[in-house]
């Protein structure tokens, strides 16, 4: 698998939250079952938006998405080909917490080879 990483930083509550792991690509049919749950919308958005690329101007993508709401008035909507997701399967987490003067609260949650977490905390 792939080695991935995730980190959720709270807007302005000082705190962070990295979670480490290996990643894998889901299977078509889950992709398909999680689609076919997401909202119209998100999944017209899904099929208009050229994911991650350089969008010129936001209106490209707003004609796009009117262009397809347009085209698929009343059918159901598939699953595209390229839409899918990966999985993360962790083995590292840790949490921060910020404190006065960079006395920062760290602590890590490692998976040891026999399935038990290791926690320790770490110097800021």
């Amino acid at each position: 698998g792939i080695r991935d990483a995730m980190e959720y930083r709270g807007l302005g509550d000082g705190y962070k939250r990295q979670i480490e792991g290996s990643a894998a690509r889901v299977s078509r049919q889950e992709s398909q079952e999680y689609f076919s749950t997401r909202p119209r919308g998100s999944q017209i958005s899904g099929i208009a938006s050229p994911q991650s690329q350089v969008l010129e101007h936001r209106h490209i993508l707003e004609k796009r998405t009117a262009e397809l709401e347009r085209e698929l008035a009343g059918k159901t909507i598939e699953c595209p080909d390229f839409w899918g997701g990966y999985r993360l399967k962790p083995d590292y987490f840790e949490f921060w917490q910020g404190r006065l003067n960079r006395l920062h609260d760290r602590i890590s949650y490692k998976l040891e080879q026999e399935g038990k977490w290791l926690i320790q905390r770490l110097a800021p």
